[in-house]
């Protein structure tokens, strides 16, 4: 047996468990607080009347996926997008939901490299998605929801 193959268990221990229990997560509370996947294509905004007016945009609709953009209605003065911002990709069937990227206009490879090793991935994976986590949370507790979402 190969080396890489006697020693699988140890590359990661618990850590991709850990990602894809955060993906699923991050569904439930998406579900909850938006249900998106009840939502037509098109742009939202939930106003709770803190001056923090919430961004839902449902870009694309798939069979078993829907990509979208949660941001709040604040522009970065030095990119001139919406920030904080994250590109989400909800995959229907398999109730996860991840943060493709964070950072406006901006791909993955775009902030990491081209050739970013695999941890390093795997690490901005992490952190994107618990920010999601701590942001959906953050979100509901100041009562946006599905009730406070209109189409815009």
């Amino acid at each position: 047996m190969s080396a890489v193959l006697d020693d699988r268990h140890s590359l990661l221990p618990g850590r991709f468990e850990f990602l894809m229990g955060l993906y699923a997560e991050n569904y439930h509370r998406l579900t909850r607080l938006f249900a998106p996947q009840q939502l037509a294509p098109g742009s939202y905004v939930s106003d709770v009347d803190d001056g923090l007016n919430v961004h839902l945009a449902v870009q694309e609709r798939h069979p078993y996926t829907l990509e979208l953009e949660l941001t709040y209605g604040f522009v970065d003065a030095h990119t001139g997008h919406r920030a904080p911002s994250a590109q989400l990709r909800m995959y229907t069937d398999a109730h996860v939901a991840e943060a493709l990227h964070c950072h406006p206009g901006r791909h993955l490879w775009q902030v990491l490299g081209p050739f970013a090793p695999a941890h390093t991935v795997f690490q901005h994976r992490l952190q994107m998605n618990g920010f999601l986590a701590r942001w959906l949370e953050y979100l509901a507790e100041q009562g946006h929801s599905v009730g406070t979402l209109e189409m815009s």
